[in-house]
C-alpha cells in the first residue's frame, strides 16, 4: 500500500508519522508543547499570569492573545486537553483531565478555541516526564507526559466521547482497553527523512509546522534493531560523503531510509529511497553495511524522483540479499517487499486479529468477505475457521502480495478479487452468492457510504468492524443502526502506545429482517 510521509494522523497508522497531527477540530492545527509549558511546575517554568490583561467576560468577546483558566475534562482525539471557557470548548496540547490551567489563546473560531499552556495551577497525579528528549518538539508521539494506565482510560473515553457524539449513544457496551505489557520499542518500521544538521547527518521527522528536520533515530517507540540500524547507515553515509537530497535546493541523492526487523526471524530490511538513478558509491555503502549490521539480509535501493508526498517511488532494485523479508502473524506466513504494508506493532495485531475471530463466529460453514482486504492478513486469519474467505481490494499489488500470501501459508479456500467492494457484493448477491459475515478494515475516513449501503442490502448476519478512528467508526455504525444492525461490543486494541491513535475491533449483528 502507498505510505505517504507527514500523515500520522491517518493514519493509521501504516507507514511513516508525520511530524505533528492535525488537532481533534478538522480545520484546527496543533501548537507545539514544550517541556517548560507542560513537564515542570518548579519555579523556574511556572510563568507569572499577566494581572493587567484579563479573560474576556464571555467567550464570544475572547480574542488571541487573551489569558483564560480552563478546567481540562478529557483528552481530546489527537491527545490534546479539552476543556470549557464559558461553555465555549478550548483544545490546549500538553493539558491533562482534571488539571486546571492558565492559558493563552492563539486562535478563535465560532465553535471553539485553540490556547497554550502558560501555568498548571494544578497538576494531574498521572503527569509524568517524558522519557524522550525530542518529544516536545517531534510531533511523533503525543501521550509520553501521561503514564501508561492514564493512557489507556483516556483512549478508552475517546471512543466513548465519538460513540456520543457521532452516534447519540450514551451507553456503549466497550470493552476494557487491550494494552501492552511494555509499551517501548514495538514498532518494527521506521521511515526517516534523511538530513543534514550542520556537518552531521540526521534521520527524522519535521518539526510542527516546518522545514526543520528532527533527528530521532534513536525513539523509544522504535525497535531497538531498527534503533541501531538507523544510526550504523548514518555512519556510513557520512564515511563515504554519501549526498543527502536538499528539499531546497533540489541537490543530493538520498530522501529516506527505512529499516524494517522481523519480529519471528529479527532480520532487517533496509531500503535506500533516492532521488536520483543510482545510489552513489553503493558497493562501498553495501560492503560497509554488510560487515558492520549482519542482521541486515537485504538492501535495497527505491527511485523516486518527483514531488509526491508518497514515500516510494515506483521502481525498486535489490542490490543485496534477499528479495523479500519473511515475517508471519501465529501460522499466517508474509513474504514482505520493501514496499509492501504490514503492521507496525505485531504483537498488538495478533491480539486485534484474535478480537477479529471472536467477532466473526466463524464454525467453519460461512463465506466471509473481506471488503478492504489489503494483504489479506485479516482474510487469512480467519480461512482456516471459514468455508471460504473473498478478499476485495481496490490496488493490484495488494491483490497480488495477498494471493502471493495464501499461497506461501498453505491457505486454498481464501480467494483476492481487485476492485471495488461497493460494486463486486452487490454484484455477488445479485447472483445469490450472500456472505454470512463481512469485514471491513477501512482507512481512517471510514467507509464510503455506497459499501454501507451494500452492506445494509446483503444483510450479511455479522459484521466485524475494524477501524484506527473513533469517530469515522461511530459515523459509520449510526448508518448501520439505521440499516437494522446493533452493536454488540466494541474491543479497543492500544496499536500505538504514547500515541492518541486508538485501534477498535467492533461486533455489529444484523436485529431484523
Amino acid at each position: 500500500m502507498a505510505e505517504k510521509i507527514n500523515n500520522k494522523a491517518t493514519g493509521k497508522p501504516a507507514g511513516a508519522p508525520s511530524a505533528r497531527t492535525q488537532a481533534a477540530h478538522p480545520k484546527r492545527q496543533q501548537q507545539g508543547k514544550t517541556q517548560a509549558s507542560v513537564g515542570s511546575t518548579s519555579s523556574s517554568h511556572r510563568r507569572q499570569y499577566p494581572a493587567n490583561k484579563p479573560a474576556a467576560a464571555s467567550a464570544e468577546n475572547v480574542k488571541v492573545g487573551d489569558r483564560i483558566i480552563v478546567t481540562i475534562k478529557r483528552i481530546g482525539i489527537n491527545g490534546e486537553g479539552v476543556g470549557y471557557y464559558r461553555r465555549k470548548a478550548v483544545f490546549i496540547d500538553g493539558a491533562l483531565t482534571d488539571e486546571v490551567i492558565k492559558a493563552k489563546v492563539t486562535r478563535v473560531e465560532p465553535g471553539y478555541l485553540n490556547a497554550e499552556i502558560l501555568e498548571i495551577e494544578k497538576l494531574s497525579p498521572e503527569r509524568q516526564e517524558p522519557p524522550c528528549p525530542v518529544y516536545g518538539i517531534c510531533g511523533g508521539c503525543q501521550l509520553q507526559h501521561m503514564t501508561y494506565g492514564a493512557q489507556l482510560q483516556a483512549k478508552e473515553e475517546i471512543v466513548r466521547e465519538s460513540f456520543r457524539r457521532y452516534a447519540r449513544l450514551e451507553e456503549l457496551p466497550l470493552r476494557p482497553m487491550i494494552g501492552m505489557d511494555n509499551p517501548w520499542g514495538y514498532r518494527n518500521k521506521a521511515q526517516l527523512q534523511a538530513g543534514r544538521e550542520g556537518e552531521d547527518i540526521i534521520a527524522g521527522l519535521y518539526a510542527a509546522g516546518s522545514h526543520r528536520l528532527i533527528d530521532i533515530s534513536g525513539c523509544p517507540i522504535q525497535h531497538p534493531v531498527v534503533n541501531r540500524v538507523i544510526e550504523q547507515v548514518k555512519e556510513v553515509m557520512e564515511e563515504l560523503d554519501i549526498p543527502v537530497y536538499n528539499e531546497r535546493t533540489r541537490e543530493g541523492a538520498v530522501r529516506t531510509i527505512v529499516a524494517r526487523v522481523g519480529q519471528t526471524s529479527g532480520k532487517v530490511q533496509l531500503t535506500f529511497i533516492t532521488s536520483t538513478d543510482r545510489l552513489p558509491d553503493s558497493r562501498r555503502v553495501v560492503e560497509k553495511i554488510r560487515d558492520r549490521l549482519p542482521m541486515v539480509t537485504t538492501i535495497a535501493h527505491n527511485i523516486h524522483k518527483g514531488k509526491s508526498p508518497l514515500v516510494f517511488g515506483n521502481k525498486t532494485v535489490v542490490l543485496w540479499g534477499a528479495d523479500q523479508l519473511e515475517e508471519s502473524l501465529g501460522d499466517v506466513k508474509f513474504a514482505l517487499s520493501p514496499r509492501a504494508f504490514f503492521q507496525l506493532n505485531p504483537e498488538q495485531t495478533v491480539k486485534l486479529y484474535n478480537a477479529v475471530q471472536e467477532a466473526a463466529g466463524l464454525t467453519g460453514s460461512e463465506l466471509v468477505v473481506d471488503a478492504y482486504c489489503g494483504t489479506g492478513t485479516i482474510g487469512l486469519w480467519l480461512a482456516p475457521f471459514a468455508y471460504e474467505v473473498r478478499g476485495i481490494e481496490l490496488i493490484p499489488e495488494a491483490v497480488l502480495d495477498a494471493r502471493d500470501n495464501a499461497k506461501s501459508s498453505g491457505v486454498d479456500n481464501a480467494r483476492f478479487y481487485e476492485g471495488r467492494a461497493e460494486q463486486l457484493l452487490p454484484d455477488w448477491v445479485s447472483n445469490g452468492i450472500r456472505p454470512d459475515v463481512v469485514v471491513v478494515d477501512p482507512p481512517r475516513t471510514g467507509c464510503e457510504r455506497p459499501l454501507l449501503d451494500a452492506i445494509v442490502r446483503s444483510k450479511p448476519k455479522r459484521l466485524v468492524y475494524v477501524s484506527c478512528n473513533p469517530a469515522t467508526l461511530a459515523k459509520d455504525c449510526q448508518v448501520l443502526l439505521s440499516g437494522g444492525y446493533k452493536i454488540e461490543w466494541v474491543q479497543p486494541v492500544d496499536m500505538f502506545p504514547q500515541t492518541s491513535h486508538v485501534e477498535c475491533c467492533a461486533l455489529i449483528v444484523r436485529s431484523k429482517e
